[in-house]
C-alpha cells in the first residue's frame, strides 16, 4: 500500500459531457457542481499548505493585518503597531480577500491569538479572547489585536518578489498564494479541518526541534528516519502533558501521516500538616478542560439513571463506589498565575497514591487519545497525506525557491541601482559639460545619451537630479555605495549559481531564526502503560447460566459439585418460553462472550453478572448492539482459555477468550464472515477453570450440512490474535455449509434433525473419527447418520 493518499479531481469541466453543447444531463451537472465545491472546500478552506502551514482565511487575514501597519515591530522596525479594534481587522479581511461571513473571519483570528490553541500565536490579542474551558471570546468590537512578534517569520519577505500574487474575488487588489515561510508553521502551530472526504489533524511542534530537523534534512537529505525521529520526538503540545504512546508508536505515526497517540495529564503531590497530601493537575491532555474534568467527576461521583432504565445500573454503582471510596472532592483553583490547577482531596491520607491516580486517569479525560492526520495541500496542489519526512523535505523545496526568487529580485535591485550610480559616477566626472548641454540643447535627454554612451534609464535619472548631490562629498558617497553594492551582487550571484552557498544560506537563517525564537518543550515524552483500574474481586468458583433468548446469571460455586444435593442444570427456571443454552463453570475472575451474528465478539467480566436469584438481566442490557445484530452462542472462561471458531463458509482459526475481550461495551470486530455466511458455535480447545477442567484438544472435526465428515490434527490450524477469517477447514462442495467444527480427544457428538423434524443425535468415538482423517482443507468422507448435522460438540 502507498504510504499516501491523493484526492484526484477530474481533468475538466465538460467531462462526461454529451454531443450536444447545449445539453447537459442532470447526472452531469450534479457530478461538476459537487466536484467543484468540493475542491473550494478542500483547497480553500479546510487544509493548510505545506508550505506556510495556514489555511486562506489565515493567509488572508496575516495578510491584511500587515497591509494596516499592524506589525508587532511597527510599519518601520519601531516600538510596535498600537492594536486596533478587531471589527476593523475583520471588516478588511471581508472587505477585500474574504467575501463569507464574519465570524469566520473572526473565529479564525481568535484561534491564532489563543496560546491554548496555538503553540505559537500568530496574532497578539488584547482582551478576551476565550479560555481553555470553552468560554468564547469577546465581541470583536471589544477585543483589539496586532501582529505577534513571530509574524514576521511569515510576512517580512512578503516584498521581495518570493511568492506569486493572484487577483482577489473582484479583482480590485492582489493577495498572496502562499506566505514566505522561514519556518515550517505547519508543524509548529499544527492544524485541524474536515473537508469533503478529507480531514486534517496535525499535532503542534517544538520550534527548536523542528528547525534541528531542517538543518539536518538540508545537511544529509538521506537522514535515517531513526535520526529523524531522534531530532523531533513527538508532538509539543501548546497546554503540555504528557505522550505515553511508545516510540515505535509514534515514529510509525510519522512514518504513515496517520496515527493515534496516549496522552495523559501532569500532576504533582503537595504535602499538608500532619501527613496530610492532596494531588494537583497542573497540565492537562490537548483538548482537555478544566470544565470537562470536573463534569466527568461529577457524573461518575452523582450518576444519573440513563435513559428508558428504572435504576443506575451495577456498574455505575460500582464506579461510584470506586471513586468516592478514594476521592474526597475536587475544586478548580485555576487562575492567571496557574493556567491549570485542579485540587483533588483523598478521602483519608492513607489512601495510595496511584490509587487516586490511577482511578482518575482510568474514568476521565485525564488520559486521552490524540489523533494525527497529516493531511495537507502539497507543493503539487494536490490534498495529500504526507509522512514526516515528505512534510519537511517539500518545506525545504519551498523554502530553498523562496530563497532564490529573493536573491534574484534583489539583485535585480543591486544590479538597477548600480546602473544608475554608475550613470551618476560619469555625470559628476564631466559635470561643466553636463551643465553646458542641459543648458544649451534642445533635447537634453539625447544628447546627454549620445554624448556620454548612457542609457534611457540614466539619462533620465541626471535630468531629475538635485543640484546639492553634484557635490563632490556626494561623489565619494557614490564609489562607496558603489563599492558596496558590488559586494552584494558577488555573495548573491554566488548563492544563485552555487547550491551549496545557497544551502548555507538557509541553515544561517534558520539557526538565526531558532536562536531568536526557540522555548523549552511543554509535553513531557515517557512511554507509560495506558492506566487501567483493576477493581478488586474475590476470586471464587461460579457457574454462569445463560439462557436460549440471552438471559444471563452467575450463581455460586460449582454445578458439578451442588449435583449430588439434587440441584441439576435441569432444575434452573426460566421465563415462558425460554430454556437453558448452556451452564459453564468458572471464576468471578474471568470473562462471560457473547458472539454476534456480525461477527464482533462483546464481553463481560463474570463480577459484573447479576446474583441466581430470579431469571438474571438480559446480556443485551450489558452491551451496545448494533441494529439487527443478534447474539448467537456464549461462552465464559479464564483469559488463557483457547477456542475453535469457525463459519458455515468452511474457515476457521484458534484464539484465546484474552484476544476476544474488550473494554468496550461495543464489543470489537472479530470474525470475518463473506455474504451469506453464519458464525458457527465456538468449541473449547484448552483451557478452563470448572471442578473438572477439560483436557487440551489434540484434533479437530468438521461436520458439513451435507454430511461429510472431516478430521485431523489440530497443529494444523493457527493462532489469529486479532481475528479474521481464518484457514479452510473444509473443502465443501456447492450449496454445502459448515454445520460445526470442534476440537477434541476421544469424541464428539453431532445433532440434527432426521425425518418428521424429529431431533436425532450420534456421538462418534475415536475409531469412527479416524476413518475420516485427512489434511486440513481436503473434502472428508461422507457419514452414513441418517439426518443431516445441524451442530457438533466435543463430548470427550
Amino acid at each position: 500500500m502507498s504510504d499516501q493518499t491523493t484526492l484526484d479531481f477530474p481533468a475538466g469541466p465538460d467531462a462526461g459531457a454529451g454531443a450536444d453543447d447545449d445539453a447537459l444531463n442532470l447526472a452531469t451537472y450534479a457530478q461538476r457542481a459537487y466536484l467543484e465545491y468540493a475542491l473550494s472546500v478542500v483547497k480553500g478552506r479546510a487544509l493548510p499548505d505545506v508550505c506556510d502551514g495556514q489555511k486562506p482565511v489565515q493567509r488572508r487575514i496575516l495578510y491584511s493585518m500587515s497591509r494596516m501597519g499592524l506589525g508587532f515591530g511597527g510599519p518601520n522596525g519601531n516600538t510596535g503597531a498600537k492594536p486596533v479594534k478587531s471589527a476593523r481587522i475583520v471588516g478588511d479581511v471581508l472587505g477585500r480577500f474574504h467575501p463569507h461571513g464574519d465570524s469566520s473571519v473572526y473565529d479564525a483570528a481568535v484561534r491564532m491569538a489563543q496560546d491554548f490553541s496555538q503553540r505559537y500565536p500568530l496574532i497578539d490579542g488584547h482582551g478576551n479572547f476565550g479560555s481553555r474551558d470553552g468560554d468564547g471570546a469577546a465581541a470583536m468590537r471589544y477585543t483589539e489585536a496586532r501582529l505577534a512578534k513571530i509574524t514576521g517569520l511569515l510576512l517580512d519577505e512578503i516584498d521581495e518578489g518570493t511568492v506569486d500574487f493572484m487577483p482577489n474575488y473582484d479583482g480590485s487588489t492582489q493577495e498572496p498564494s502562499q506566505l514566505p515561510a522561514r519556518l515550517p508553521f505547519n508543524l509548529l502551530n499544527g492544524a485541524s479541518g474536515i473537508a469533503v472526504g478529507l480531514a486534517t489533524e496535525i499535532p503542534s511542534h517544538n520550534l527548536r526541534e523542528v528547525a534541528d530537523a531542517c538543518i539536518a534534512l538540508i545537511k544529509s537529505p538521506q537522514l535515517s528516519e531513526s535520526d529523524l525521529f531522534a531530532l523531533i520526538p513527538g508532538p509539543d503540545y501548546p497546554g503540555g502533558g504528557q505522550i505515553i504512546s511508545s516510540a515505535e508508536d509514534i515514529a510509525e505515526a510519522y512514518r504513515s501521516g496517520r496515527g493515534s497517540l496516549k496522552c495523559r495529564a501532569r500532576w504533582k503531590i503537595e504535602d499538608l500538616a500532619r501527613g496530610q497530601w492532596r494531588l494537583v493537575l497542573t497540565e492537562l491532555p490537548p483538548g482537555v478542560s478544566t470544565q470537562r474534568v470536573l463534569e466527568e467527576i461529577e457524573e461518575l461521583s452523582n450518576p444519573k439513571v440513563k435513559a428508558g432504565k428504572k435504576a443506575l445500573s451495577l456498574e455505575q454503582n460500582q464506579l461510584k463506589a470506586t471513586l468516592l471510596s478514594v476521592l474526597d472532592g475536587v475544586r478548580d483553583e485555576s487562575s492567571k498565575d496557574a493556567a491549570v490547577r485542579l485540587v483533588c482531596e483523598p478521602k483519608t491520607s492513607r489512601i495510595s497514591q496511584q490509587e487516586l491516580i490511577t482511578t482518575l486517569l482510568a474514568h476521565t479525560s485525564l488520559e486521552t487519545s490524540s489523533p494525527i492526520n497529516l493531511t495537507m495541500i502539497g507543493l503539487d496542489g494536490r490534498p495529500t497525506q504526507k509522512s514526516l519526512r515528505q512534510m519537511l523535505t517539500e518545506w525545504i523545496a519551498f523554502r530553498q525557491k523562496t530563497i532564490e526568487r529573493r536573491s534574484q529580485h534583489r539583485l535585480g535591485k543591486v544590479l538597477d541601482r548600480i546602473h544608475i550610480l554608475e550613470g551618476r559616477a560619469l555625470v559628476l566626472l564631466n559635470i561643466d559639460e553636463v551643465i553646458a548641454i542641459i543648458r544649451q540643447a534642445d533635447e537634453p535627454k539625447a544628447a546627454l545619451i549620445a554624448r556620454f554612451h548612457l542609457s534611457d534609464r540614466q539619462a533620465e535619472d541626471i535630468l531629475e537630479i538635485r543640484l546639492r548631490q553634484l557635490a563632490r562629498l556626494e561623489a565619494i558617497k557614490i564609489e562607496q555605495e558603489l563599492a558596496g553594492l558590488r559586494g552584494e551582487q558577488q555573495k548573491l550571484e554566488e548563492i544563485l549559481g552555487s547550491p551549496s552557498a545557497l544551502r548555507r544560506l538557509m541553515i544561517k537563517e534558520i539557526e538565526a531564526d531558532a536562536k531568536t525564537f526557540a522555548d523549552p518543550r511543554r509535553t513531557l515524552i515517557q512511554a507509560e502503560k495506558k492506566a487501567v483500574l483493576e477493581v478488586k474481586v474475590v476470586d471464587e468458583p461460579v457457574t454462569v447460566v445463560v439462557s436460549q433468548k440471552g438471559w444471563v446469571r452467575a450463581q455460586k460455586g460449582w454445578a458439578s459439585e451442588r449435583a449430588a444435593n439434587g440441584v441439576l442444570p435441569a432444575e434452573y427456571s426460566f421465563k415462558a418460553g425460554d430454556a437453558l443454552y448452556d451452564t459453564f463453570e468458572c471464576r468471578t475472575v474471568d470473562t462471560l462472550l457473547a458472539f454476534g451474528s456480525n461477527g464482533r465478539v462483546y464481553s463481560v467480566a463474570v463480577a459484573l453478572l447479576p446474583g441466581a436469584r430470579g431469571d438474571g438481566q438480559p446480556m443485551t442490557s450489558l452491551l451496545e448492539l448494533e441494529a439487527g445484530t443478534q447474539l448467537l452462542y456464549y461462552f465464559a472462561g479464564p483469559a488463557p482459555a483457547t477456542l475453535l471458531l469457525s463459519s458455515s463458509g468452511g474457515y476457521g482459526f484458534l484464539a484465546s477468550v484474552e484476544n476476544m475481550t474488550s473494554r468496550l461495551k461495543a464489543g470489537k470486530a472479530f470474525v470475518t464472515c463473506n455474504a451469506g455466511e453464519i458464525l458457527c458455535r465456538p468449541s473449547p480447545v484448552a483451557g478452563g477453570s470448572g471442578a473438572t477442567p477439560w483436557p487440551a484438544a489434540t484434533h479437530v472435526a468438521c461436520a458439513s450440512a451435507g454430511g461429510r465428515i472431516l478430521t485431523f490434527e489440530i497443529s494444523q490450524l493457527k493462532t489469529m490474535a486479532t481475528g479474521g477469517r481464518g484457514l479452510m477447514l473444509i473443502d465443501l462442495e456447492d450449496k454445502d455449509r459448515l454445520a460445526g467444527a470442534c476440537a477434541y480427544t476421544r469424541s464428539v457428538k453431532i445433532e440434527g434433525l432426521g425425518r418428521g423434524g424429529k431431533p436425532r443425535d450420534e456421538t462418534l468415538e475415536i475409531r469412527s473419527l479416524n476413518n475420516a482423517r485427512a489434511l486440513r482443507g481436503r473434502k472428508g468422507k461422507v457419514a452414513d447418520l441418517g439426518f443431516k448435522p445441524a451442530t457438533i460438540t466435543r463430548v470427550a
